[in-house]
């Protein structure tokens, strides 16, 4: 069960490149590409870099998102603030980079949420508790959650390997 506020509310279609821009794709270590985040929103990134938005919170998007290019630091960089993504749907290369970092997302076809709105995601459903609505959850295949649920791709098959070591 996760439940934060929504951080930031945005429509379709959002590419990499306003995720993270490309003329930061020489900075590729998960350590360093959060400060990058959404660089061209100045706001955001300095409400996110200040701390003004804390693990847990949300960002909320339509269709698409993270079409475009397939860097994987757009992914990285979310992931790097312990965001969740809510999103209609996601890009096909950006959800697979999403699974290989363990970023957290959802994808929720009918979410409706505001900047300032106050979500919980339990038994399958997103809730709104501010405007008292719930919204169901496309869930992932089971072996792609494990991977996210693991924190990524790397912590999964390290887990995997030891495990096999051990029994």
């Amino acid at each position: 069960m996760a439940q934060g506020k929504v951080a930031l509310k945005l429509g379709n279609d959002i590419s990499t490149d306003i995720i993270y821009p490309g003329r930061f794709m020489a900075t590729v270590l998960p350590t360093e590409t959060p400060e990058y985040a959404f660089a061209d929103d100045g706001e955001f990134n300095q409400r996110l870099i200040s701390k003004q938005v804390p693990p847990g919170s949300f960002i909320v998007a339509g269709d698409n998102f993270g079409c475009g290019s397939s860097r994987e630091q757009a992914a990285s960089c979310i992931k790097g603030y312990g965001l969740t993504v809510v999103a209609r749907n996601f890009a096909r290369i950006f959800l697979q980079n999403s699974i290989n970092v363990g970023l957290q997302m959802i994808i929720c076809p009918d979410i409706e949420a505001g900047e300032g709105d106050e979500l919980e995601v339990r038994e399958g459903k997103v809730w709104n508790l501010t405007s008292g609505n719930f919204y169901a959850i496309e869930a992932l295949p089971q072996a792609r959650q494990a991977i996210i649920d693991a924190g990524g791709l790397i912590p999964y098959a390290r887990r995997l390997l030891q495990e096999r070591a051990v029994g």
